[in-house]
């Protein structure tokens, strides 16, 4: 299959403005920026036809430049990744799949990615894809004291029989009773923000209106299924390290233990 993967970058960020081009040291004390690390991960995943950047920013496409990867520059009207997402498509060869890849997700397994593409093959009808992995109850537990304190530490997913999502939420669905968290892993499923697409569900997507519920939430893929399009999510296993994304500067020096952890320079 055809299959494309995108990485959108934005320069601005109300919570860390030119988070792109932040830099991270590795495992051997190399530092990189997060964008250059995010496109390595990326080029991890096996079988793809190649790895792009999305953004309208040219200071993030200089630096591109810099590591050689393809960069595609949209509009800066893009609301969220899923739209950059789309707007590429017409620079874009005609792919059979579109992979939304994180910017900020430089941790991410290549196999969450190689799950999604093998799920799209066997599931022709399917129009979108996306990856969640239980929680441990520990982990529950700290993301319900963030929630306490009024932080979000993740989105959560539920689903249907068939697996497709039923929603997702910023807050942590679904209710959990007690005796919920004494198992090894919990009911709570983190959803993984990347997606696997149909260029036609990418258009459609395009030309539908932002919902109330993506508003509330500010979550992109609920424009899908306020739209009727059904997203597939794709179960994958809970590695033996925390995802962490880039998110805030108090990030980074976890991320950086982490990558050194992983061995990665």
């Amino acid at each position: 299959m055809n299959s494309v993967i995108l990485i959108p970058a934005r320069f601005a960020s109300t919570r860390y403005p030119g988070k792109p081009l932040a830099e991270l040291k590795g495992a051997g004390g190399t530092s990189k920026s997060l964008i250059q690390r995010s496109v390595e991960a990326a080029r991890r995943v096996p079988g793809v036809s190649g790895v792009f950047v999305v953004t309208d920013d040219e200071r993030i496409a200089d630096a591109c430049a810099g590591f050689g990867v393809g960069v595609i520059m949209t509009s800066s009207e893009c609301r969220n990744g899923t739209e950059r997402c789309a707007e590429a498509l017409a620079q874009l060869h005609e792919p059979e799949l579109v992979i939304n890849f994180q910017g900020d997700a430089l941790l991410t397994p290549p196999g969450f990615v190689t799950a999604l593409i093998d799920h799209m093959v066997a599931n022709p009808d399917a129009a979108v894809a996306t990856p969640a992995m239980r929680q441990h109850p520990s982990e529950v537990r700290a993301l319900q004291a963030e929630e306490a304190q009024g932080r979000v530490g993740g989105t959560s997913v539920v689903t249907a029989n068939d697996g497709r999502a039923l929603y997702f939420s910023k807050k942590l669905i679904p209710y959990l009773p007690k005796h919920a968290l004494d198992g090894e892993l919990s009911p709570v499923r983190l959803h993984i923000g990347i997606y696997a697409y149909r260029p036609q569900a990418l258009d459609t997507y395009a030309a539908t209106p932002v919902s109330e519920l993506e508003e509330l939430e500010g979550l992109e893929q609920l424009r899908f299924l306020a739209a009727g399009i059904p997203i597939d999510v794709v179960e994958v296993e809970t590695p033996p390290f925390v995802l962490r994304e880039l998110n805030n500067p108090e990030d980074v020096a976890p991320i950086e233990a982490a990558l050194a952890a992983a061995g990665l320079e």
